[in-house]
């Protein structure tokens, strides 16, 4: 079976926890009332006002005047972090992180020992809340998307369970935007098709989702039908590692688009780099607007965590998949492949520029230290400018 664990409003349930006069208020980590800074967490009690993460902090003021204004502590919200992953593998050593406050577990291996996925589920709840009085929500289930959907129903503080018999009927009365892969767009999509549940889709002919909605459409169906083989893979063992982003509106413009690129590659590089791997293939993976999805791979001439030199092959890919697909864009997607340790011998470049790589090697370790220390969208390169300041306005 498979876990999925999220903690409740990590951000803002730590400062509660350390600071007893907030619990039970709204409690907004990050932003101001008067400052032009985002929110980046908010507690239960904020979030019945509306208030979420990466709302401007006058915004979340207005919602609720009465709202608790603190500054974050990332360096200490990565530690607590830290020592609910030591509680995870403590059952399993097949963890995967989804950020600071969430991970997929895989505890098939781990019953003779432990219990059941259930028995499991509860043992590390009830150890979260005893040694780090915080709240988690655990689903539980036999594939990755759909444990991901139960820890998601009963927040906060929930624990839902699927059983391998009960996995279609559980999902079939949801809402379609429960679907991994689904948001808005593909909601009004899927919707003008008469298709507003997952049932729904499970029911539909295959083939013709596919006429419609390319790969995409196959992917949902499959599922819609619970057919999902991805398991748990620890970033340690991963094959490759990759972000994408899904755009709420098609996007065209190429500047735009390149800022995208830039940042994706900024977030792949930071996790190559903090799991002491390297990479000598970039792929990019591109969806227009009617869900069509493509991709291009390049092979390096030697391995890499350099974000430069990563990037650049990406601009080069987003640059020939234009010419070739210069429709709308739903979806971007990078990701560094034929991973290799960072301790493996390495075959060197007779043309390299040793003094420039040392020079990319330094940016790349001062811009990983700070943005552990201020979080990913406070210190990047200037070519993710524009992406970035354009997700804040958004917000």
């Amino acid at each position: 079976m498979i876990l999925h664990i999220d903690m409740d409003a990590f951000y803002a349930a730590i400062e509660q926890r350390d600071q007893p006069e907030l619990r039970g208020k709204p409690v907004v980590v990050g932003g101001s009332k008067t400052g032009r800074g985002v929110v980046a967490a908010a507690s239960y009690e904020a979030r019945r006002f509306g208030i979420h993460s990466a709302m401007p902090g006058r915004r979340a003021a207005q919602l609720c005047p009465d709202a608790i204004f603190v500054r974050g502590r990332i360096d200490h919200y990565a530690a607590v972090g830290r020592q609910v992953r030591e509680i995870f593998h403590r059952y399993t050593p097949l963890v995967q992180p989804l950020s600071l406050d969430e991970a997929f577990l895989d505890v098939t291996g781990s019953a003779r020992l432990h219990g059941d996925g259930v028995t499991i589920g509860h043992a590390i709840k009830q150890a979260i809340a005893k040694e780090l009085n915080l709240v988690a929500s655990v689903g539980v289930a036999p594939l990755k998307f759909v444990a991901k959907i139960a820890s998601d129903l009963e927040k906060p503080n929930g624990f839902v369970v699927v059983r391998p018999d009960d996995v279609i009927a559980f999902l079939d009365p949801l809402p379609i935007k429960r679907l991994w892969g689904v948001g808005r767009v593909g909601q009004a999509n899927l919707k003008q098709s008469g298709l507003h549940r997952i049932g729904d889709i499970r029911r539909s002919d295959r083939d013709g989702l596919v006429r419609r909605f390319g790969s995409w459409g196959d992917h949902i169906w499959k599922l819609a039908n619970a057919i999902d083989p991805r398991g748990v893979v620890p970033d340690r063992t991963a094959k490759q590692i990759s972000h994408e982003r899904t755009f709420s509106v098609d996007m065209t413009d190429v500047e735009m688009l390149r800022a995208v690129v830039s940042h994706l590659c900024e977030q792949v590089c930071h996790r190559l780099r903090h799991h002491h791997r390297r990479c000598k293939t970039v792929t990019l993976k591109y969806r227009r607007e009617d869900f069509r999805t493509y991709s291009r791979s390049r092979t390096l001439a030697t391995v890499t965590d350099s974000t430069s030199q990563i990037m650049a092959v990406a601009m080069e890919l987003l640059a020939e998949m234009r010419q070739a697909q210069p429709r709308p864009v739903r979806l971007i997607g990078v990701s560094a492949g034929s991973l290799t340790t960072g301790d493996q011998a390495e075959q060197m470049s007779l043309f390299e520029l040793t003094e420039d790589n040392q020079s990319q090697q330094k940016v790349d370790s001062v811009v990983d230290e700070l943005a552990d220390r201020l979080g990913r969208d406070t210190v990047y390169r200037a070519t993710s400018h524009d992406w970035i300041h354009r997700k804040k306005e958004e917000s």
